[in-house]
C-alpha cells in the first residue's frame, strides 16, 4: 500500500481510501472509538433497540449480506477483521492514544471493500438530471426487492436473523418512544422546541394511537438518501453505509426518502399501499430526530459544524410547522 486518504464525512466510522502499490484502490471502513464524534449515551451498544448506533463489523456484514442475497448492489467485501482478533495477534504490543485519553488501545473493527468508481447520486442530480433518472429507476427496483422481503419481526437484520427479538411493542411504539427522547434532548438544547414541547408529545401520542397494528416487517436502509447511494460506471445505484439497515415498516424509508428528495426525484421511487398515518408520525419522527441528533453531534468535535446545525435548523423549523408555527 502506497498512501492512505481519510474521505470526508462518516460521523461513526473512519473511511479511508487506500492506493495500493499496483496503482488499484480501495476503501477502507474503520469502527473504534477514536473514528466516532458521537458524544456516547446510555443503551448505545444494546443492538436489540432497532435505532441504537449502527456500529460496528458485525452489523455491516449481516446487512451486506441480507441486501447482497436481495440482488441490490452493494460495494463488494474484500476483507474484514474484527478488533479482538487483531488485538489477541497483536499480543503485547500496546496501543495508541486515542480520544479516551493516553495510553488506551485504539482497537477497531475493520472492512475492506470496493472502491466504486463514479460519484454520488446526489452529486449526479445535481449536475445532471437527465442522466440521473435511470439510476433513479434502477434504485427503485432495489427498494422494490427490499420491500419484497419479509422477516419474522422487526429490528437490526443482525439481531432478527441471529433469532433475537427487539425491544418495544411494535414498530410505531419505538418509533413514538424514540421521538419523545428525541424530544426532551431538543428541548433542553433549544428553547423554541422547549417552548413547544407539550403540544409535541400531545401530537406524537395521538399520531401513534391513530396507526393500526401491523405484522408486516421488510428491509429498509434508513438513512437512504442520495449522498448513501453511489452510481457505478454500468449506471447502477449501489448502497453504502450500510451498518444501520433494519427490518422495520416501509414507510419509515420513504419518509427519509422525502426529505432527503424533491418532488421529481422521489416519483420513481415511490411504492403504492403507504400507511398514511404511519407516513405522519413518521414525518414528525424524523423531523425531531434530525433535530435532536445533529445538535447532541455539536456537544463534541465533529468538524463540519456550520453544516450540522444547518440541518438541526432546517429540521428543527419543519418540526414547527408540522405544529402549525412558523418558528
Amino acid at each position: 500500500m502506497s498512501a492512505v486518504e481519510r474521505l470526508a464525512g462518516g460521523s461513526k466510522k473512519g473511511v479511508y481510501r487506500l492506493l495500493m502499490d499496483d496503482g488499484t484502490t480501495a476503501i477502507a471502513y474503520r469502527w473504534g472509538r477514536a473514528e466516532n464524534y458521537w458524544p456516547t449515551a446510555e443503551g448505545d451498544d444494546d443492538l436489540a433497540d432497532p435505532f441504537s448506533p449502527g456500529l460496528g463489523l458485525d452489523l455491516f456484514e449481516a446487512a451486506h449480506a441480507r441486501l447482497e442475497a436481495l440482488g441490490v448492489r452493494v460495494p463488494a467485501l474484500r476483507f474484514a477483521e474484527r478488533a479482538a482478533d487483531l488485538a489477541e495477534r497483536a499480543g503485547a504490543r500496546g496501543g495508541a492514544e486515542d480520544r479516551d485519553g493516553p495510553g488506551a488501545p485504539d482497537t477497531a473493527d475493520l472492512a475492506i471493500v470496493e472502491d466504486v468508481p463514479g460519484e454520488s447520486l446526489e452529486k449526479l442530480l445535481a449536475r445532471d438530471p437527465r442522466a440521473a433518472a435511470p439510476v433513479l429507476d434502477r434504485l427503485g427496483d432495489a427498494l422494490g426487492a427490499m420491500r419484497g422481503h419479509r422477516a419474522p419481526g422487526y429490528g437490526k437484520v443482525a439481531v432478527v436473523d441471529g433469532g433475537g427479538t427487539s425491544h418495544g411493542p411494535s414498530c410505531e411504539g419505538v418509533v413514538r418512544d424514540r421521538a419523545l427522547r428525541d424530544l426532551a434532548e431538543a428541548a433542553a438544547r433549544d428553547p423554541r422546541i422547549a417552548k413547544a414541547r407539550d403540544r409535541f408529545e400531545e401530537r406524537l401520542h395521538g399520531l401513534a394511537a391513530a396507526v393500526r397494528p401491523r405484522a408486516r416487517h421488510t428491509v429498509v436502509h434508513g438513512e437512504l438518501g442520495p449522498d448513501h447511494v453511489l452510481v457505478d460506471t454500468d449506471g447502477r445505484p449501489v448502497l453504502i453505509d450500510l451498518e444501520g439497515t433494519m427490518y422495520f415498516d416501509v414507510e419509515w424509508e420513504h419518509v427519509f426518502l422525502r426529505i432527503r428528495l424533491p418532488e421529481a426525484d422521489y416519483r420513481p421511487l415511490a411504492a403504492d399501499g403507504l400507511d398514511e398515518d404511519r407516513l405522519a408520525l413518521y414525518t414528525l419522527a424524523q423531523r425531531l430526530s434530525l433535530t435532536a441528533g445533529p445538535l447532541r453531534l455539536l456537544d463534541g468535535d465533529f468538524p463540519a459544524r456550520e453544516a450540522m446545525a444547518g440541518i438541526a435548523e432546517h429540521n428543527l423549523r419543519q418540526a414547527l410547522a408540522l405544529l402549525g408555527d412558523r418558528g
